[in-house]
């Protein structure tokens, strides 16, 4: 089982809703960030965990983890973005625990006309809403970028490095247009390639067009996150997905650390 961290700092007034930051220490003039003392904790936590008092009552969930500039010149320090759940009145020293419960997923939309604003993104909510049917979520992000490799690396390493999210899930720029590079920045970063999650995701698309052979998805992992490559065509978003889903929640739980043998119940 994970070794949760135990967050306690002073709450502020907030109401359901407002967002909020914790920061590890002092932070400039001006920043409205809420001191924490203990940067361990903070470091430890993931997009998507809730904090609960004493009194069980869901109080916050972490939206965003970052750097936070200090006074002077010294090192940044560790920060959280937090979203209230409930009214909280503030005054009062928090001794939080943290609950995981479920997956954290984030779609990133790779498209040069949807990253400035010249197309409405299709695929990517239609991501979150098949995932979330077959899967229990405890949260969904969504990110838009044009098809910059730079910049796709950079948020991939982000979402699964820093921010902790379980699944990651790419639509657009998998063909081979000279601006199709979200294979070429996924290979970049990933440590271990999953060839079985994409012969699925091939063979699926194969049944329905043998245009499928384009696609140049990838599929494999970074830390204990799972990145796979959709194409950008709402169709092929939900046959790639459904070709693989099934057995997500058994890799998912392989990559957080889950003894279970294939084949046993990681219930």
């Amino acid at each position: 089982m994970p070794d949760f961290p135990h967050v306690e700092f002073p709450s502020p007034p907030a109401r359901r809703g407002e967002m909020i930051g914790l920061a590890a220490g002092p932070v400039r003039p001006g920043l409205p960030f809420i001191p924490v003392v203990d940067d361990a904790a903070l470091a430890r936590l993931k997009a998507g965990d809730v904090l609960v008092p004493p009194d069980t009552i869901p109080a916050f969930r972490v939206l965003n983890l970052t750097l936070f500039p200090q006074p002077g010149g010294a090192h940044a320090r560790r920060g959280v973005f937090l979203e209230a759940l409930r009214d909280e009145p503030g005054g009062r020293a928090l001794s939080c625990a943290v609950k995981r419960d479920g997956y954290a997923l984030a779609w990133l939309t790779l498209s040069d006309k949807g990253a400035a604003g010249l197309r409405d993104d299709l695929s990517g909510p239609l991501i979150a809403d098949t995932v979330r049917e077959r899967l229990l979520l405890r949260c969904s992000q969504g990110f838009i970028l044009p098809d910059e490799a730079a910049q796709i690396r950079a948020l991939l390493i982000d979402c699964a490095c820093v921010q902790g999210y379980d699944l990651i899930l790419t639509t657009g720029g998998t063909g081979v247009s000279p601006r199709d590079v979200t294979p070429q920045a996924t290979l970049a970063v990933i440590e271990q390639r999953l060839p079985g999650l994409e012969q699925a995701m091939l063979a699926a698309s194969l049944a329905k067009t043998p245009h499928a052979v384009i696609s140049r998805g990838i599929a494999g992992t970074l830390g204990t996150s799972l990145i796979v490559n959709l194409p950008g065509s709402r169709r092929a978003v939900v046959e790639h997905l459904e070709s693989i889903l099934p057995a997500l929640p058994h890799l998912l739980d392989k990559l957080a650390g889950s003894p279970a043998d294939c084949g046993e119940s990681d219930a």
